[in-house]
Order: C-alpha cells, then sequence, then structure tokens
C-alpha cells in the first residue's frame, strides 16, 4: 500500500496512477524520479551530494564495499529466501540494489534516496529497479515489501528512531529488517565527522532501538572483526586531523595489494557468520530483524 503524504490515506500500490484517491495529491518529479520528499532532494543534510561521484568510481573495487554485499546477499538467502519485494533505503550509488537484483531476478526491487544526485548513478547501473526521491522519516508505504534494507544509513540520521518505526510501518507481516551501521563510540573520529554521522552505535544501543521499534533481532552479529585493531590505530592517527584534510578517494582507493589482503579477511569472517558464529566487535554491525505485528 500507498501512504499518502498530505491526507496519510494508503492506497494500493501497483496502479497506473501515484495520485492520491482521497485528496489527489500526487508526488513530484525530479529529473524523471517520482520524488516524495522534493524540498530536501538537493540538501537534505547527512551527506555530501558530492561523495556519490567517488562512490560511484571506487566501491566496486574496495575491499569493504564488496564483502558488505556479500554479507548482505546470503543474510537475504538465509533470512528471507522467497523474497519477492525488496526496498533499499539511502541506495546512494546503487551498488548494493546491483547485487540483490542480480541474485534476485524475479523480485521487485526498489531504492531510495534522499539526494536526486545520487539516483542518477544508481539509474546507470540497474534495469528494471523502482528508484525513488523519499524521506526515511516520512516513508509513504504501509505493509509494502518483504524486506527493507537500510545499509549504513541511520547514523546519518539524527531522528533514528523514528527511522526505524517507519522502516516497521513499510514491511509486511512477517517481513525481514536489515541494517548495518558503524560501531563503538571510542572509534569516532575526524572521518565521522567527515562523513556526516551523528553517531557510531554501540550493541545495546542499536538493540534497544531496534527492539522498541517493533522487532524481533534474529541475528545479531559484527563484521570488520579481524580488523579492528589496524582500523583503531588508523582512527587514533586521524583523531585531531582536520575534516578539510580528508580525502574520501585516499580513504577507499587502497594500494591492490593491501585491498585484496583485506578482502581475504573479511571473506574469512564471513565464512564465520555463514556458520552461525555471532562475531562480538568489530568496525561494523549487521543486524538482521523480524517485523511483530501488534
Amino acid at each position: 500500500m500507498i501512504r499518502c503524504l498530505s491526507c496519510n490515506a494508503a492506497f494500493p500500490s501497483g496502479s497506473n496512477s501515484e495520485k492520491c484517491p482521497a485528496c489527489e495529491w500526487t508526488p513530484s518529479k525530479i529529473e524523471g524520479f517520482t520524488a516524495y520528499a522534493p524540498e530536501f532532494a538537493n540538501s537534505g543534510g547527512g551527506f555530501e551530494p558530492e561523495y556519490f561521484d567517488n562512490l560511484a568510481a571506487l566501491e566496486a573495487k574496495n575491499f569493504w564495499f564488496r564483502s558488505r554485499n556479500r554479507l548482505l546477499q546470503w543474510a537475504i538467502r538465509r533470512f528471507h529466501p522467497d523474497l519477492r519485494s525488496f526496498l533499499e533505503v539511502g541506495c546512494g550509488t546503487g551498488f548494493v540494489l546491483s547485487g540483490i537484483q542480480r541474485r534476485n531476478p524475479h523480485a521487485r526491487i526498489a531504492g531510495s534516496e534522499i539526494f536526486a544526485a545520487g539516483l542518477k548513478f544508481a539509474a546507470e547501473r540497474l534495469s528494471s529497479v523502482s528508484l525513488m526521491q523519499m524521506d526515511a522519516r516520512n516513508i509513504p508505504f504501509v505493509e509494502e515489501f518483504d524486506v527493507v534494507g537500510a545499509f549504513d544509513v541511520i547514523e546519518h540520521i539524527q531522528e533514528d528512531e523514528l527511522v526505524l518505526s517507519q522502516l516497521h510501518a513499510a514491511l509486511k507481516e512477517n517481513g525481514t529488517l536489515m541494517v548495518t551501521v558503524p560501531q563503538h563510540p571510542w572509534l569516532w573520529s575526524t572521518l565521522d565527522e567527515y562523513s556526516h554521522h551523528f553517531r557510531r552505535y554501540t550493541e545495546a544501543e542499536l538493540r534497544r532501538k531496534i527492539e522498541g521499534a517493533g522487532f524481533e533481532i534474529i541475528k545479531n552479529t559484527s563484521f570488520v572483526t579481524l580488523l579492528l585493531p589496524a582500523m583503531a590505530l588508523s582512527r587514533l592517527v586521524r583523531r585531531d586531523k582536520p575534516v578539510a584534510e580528508i580525502d574520501v578517494r585516499t580513504e577507499l582507493q587502497l594500494p591492490a595489494v593491501v585491498n585484496a589482503i583485506f578482502n581475504l579477511l573479511l571473506s574469512c569472517e564471513i565464512a564465520l557468520i555463514k556458520a552461525g558464529l555471532s562475531l562480538p566487535a568489530g568496525g561494523s554491525r549487521l543486524v538482521v530483524a523480524r517485523k511483530r505485528m501488534s
């Protein structure tokens, strides 16, 4: 169901019209994309639209993005194997969606991004995917998707608990939530400020907020565990580095040998997670949760 953002009425999705039958409100269009929050399309906060150009060029080769994709694809197969519909909130350049679409060609795949700039890159990368401009704090769907994912998104939003409640509403009965976040407040550095993070999570904080939004957690694990000492050292060295001196290309474009070694180490971690282990510490955390019905 689509939820009208003007009068709050719900009406069936999949029709030829996005017009609300109750009040005739219709979402805007920005560069061909349906825009549910056009006022934020160019200045939504929490991220710099200029970053998308760097991400699109580098993420497909970077060990962390590639490893996270493998972990997410496994989690979908493991915890929601009968996937028919999927929404990624904060899809950026569409790198995650491209992997999910490839593995689930018969599912209805959708992606949203608050910044219209990101959607242009996603459209070039994806086919047969519904892309829209949307504010995660005000999602225009009710009981619409089997799985909803927010991957390194909610740390960029001050009202993270509101977002989690909106994700709950967008899921069908017994739907699955998948969230990844940066972890451990003691790792906070200038890089988090550069990335417009509001927080790095503790396990307890994330669990409390997800359960408080109406979910039952079914998988809760750290990753980037084997690299945690190197990550901590890197953050310590750069803790006082001015934000203006951060270069995102340097952060993402590692020497090929280093990138390959890090990729191998994360592959080992993913194997352990697939075997049923939940890693207690790591630079990032994955939570998979099931929607509880009231």
